[in-house]
């Protein structure tokens, strides 16, 4: 009797950690991205470049390494937390600055009814709901705005975040988000905040959204960047395109994306519009804003074969003036569901001006107006008045 009672209570255990392991999980993640790319006019020299990788540690998606994982706390809401940290897969080495998790690192809660809160490192609502439908989204950092001065590749990331995402309702989706800027005294300096939504219906979907980060206080003095201890890592992937900038008192983006499904095409379109906003402290007196235009056209040609085809027109204006065109296109050969071969290119044309610093920054530095160079997505080569760049890659997801 007691070895049937002892043997029912043991298979009662079982059960029950079974169910609540069943509720409860973490899961182990990542990405390596890794690619031969080659870069004709990689510099002011017009110098070609041949690589194994590059800055951004993938073409198609930034390799990773991370964990997420949830508790089921009843009641419809559960615990969620994500750890993510880049690096490249050529060297080794973090990316991020070196920060152990500098992609992502944030806890929360989530409730089907009531919506989603985190805090911590975390992607802004602009990247969360308008970056899915443009080409980036399917192409990579190849397909991004010159010098990714309005984010559209995802190079800002947000430190001492709060964000809420809400249920979606009839295709309706905001979200919103606030960092504190941590400097005593000064509440706003170094802040970020952002919002957005979207609107999904089938094979069509649209989103907005309004992102503002801002630098150091002018109280700390004459910048001569973006500040360490402001809550957005900025934007600053194409130096000679958009650096001389830095020293902006804040960067302000509106991002606007369409994208429409029809058998196997997809479209795409999307507007953007980047202010640098000077003050006191800056190195420039006046706004420089950058407002881009881009478009994408996609073909599946069989269930593992995706083609693209991309077209990007950014005009910056204040401060200087340049214009910069560049075309994209794409090919993603699946080989299973977790492994992709790819290739790559594009190319882009400048003219016009745009801001150059010089070697020593004093207090009586300015920002110069020099010939515009072409620096193709977020990679930050900054070449001649045209690049070309051309990457075959490998992508391993697990």
């Amino acid at each position: 009797m007691k070895r049937l009672i002892l043997s029912s209570l043991s298979l009662s255990m079982l059960a029950a950690a079974g169910a609540a392991q069943a509720q409860n999980s973490v899961t182990l993640y990542g990405v390596i991205d890794e690619e031969l790319t080659f870069v004709d006019h990689a510099n002011q020299s017009g110098q070609h470049l041949w690589t194994l990788g590059n800055a951004s540690g993938g073409d198609l998606a930034g390799t990773r390494f991370g964990m997420k994982g949830n508790e089921d706390l009843g009641g419809g809401t559960s615990a969620i937390f994500t750890l993510e940290g880049g690096f490249d897969p050529s060297t080794g080495k973090s990316q991020q600055g070196g920060a152990l998790f500098g992609r992502q690192s944030f806890v929360g809660l989530t409730n089907d009814q009531y919506g989603t809160f985190t805090l911590g490192k975390q992607y802004d609502p602009v990247v969360d709901f308008v970056q899915p439908l443009t080409g980036d989204n399917y192409f990579g950092s190849i397909f991004a705005t010159p010098g990714d001065v309005d984010n559209y590749d995802n190079s800002s990331r947000t430190t001492n975040s709060l964000k809420y995402v809400s249920p979606t309702i009839s295709g309706f989706q905001v979200e919103g988000m606030y960092a504190f800027g941590g400097v005593a005294g000064t509440t706003g300096s170094g802040q970020t905040w952002s919002v957005a939504a979207q609107y999904n219906n089938g094979p069509f979907g649209i989103a907005a959204g309004y992102w503002v980060a801002d630098n150091s206080n002018a109280s700390l003095g004459r910048r001569d960047g973006w500040s360490t201890g402001a809550t957005s890592t900025g934007t600053f992937d194409g130096d000679l395109i958009n650096g001389a900038y830095a020293s902006a008192r804040s960067i302000a983006v509106a991002r606007v994306a369409g994208q429409y499904v029809f058998g196997p095409f997809t479209f795409g379109l999307s507007y953007s519009n980047a202010m640098y906003r000077p003050d006191t402290a800056s190195l420039f007196g006046t706004t420089e804003k950058y407002n881009s235009g881009s478009g994408f056209a996609n073909y599946q040609a069989t269930p593992a074969l995706l083609l693209g085809l991309g077209y990007t027109y950014m005009h910056s204006s204040g401060n200087t003036t340049a214009i910069y065109n560049q075309g994209s296109l794409g090919a993603d050969y699946s080989l299973s569901k977790r492994t992709d071969v790819y290739l790559v290119g594009a190319y882009q044309h400048a003219n016009g001006q745009t801001g150059y610093l010089p070697d020593t920054i004093t207090d009586t530095t300015t920002v110069t107006a020099g010939p515009a160079s072409a620096s193709i997505g977020s990679y930050g080569y900054p070449g001649t008045s045209e690049q070309v760049m051309v990457s075959l890659g490998l992508r391993h997801r697990f």
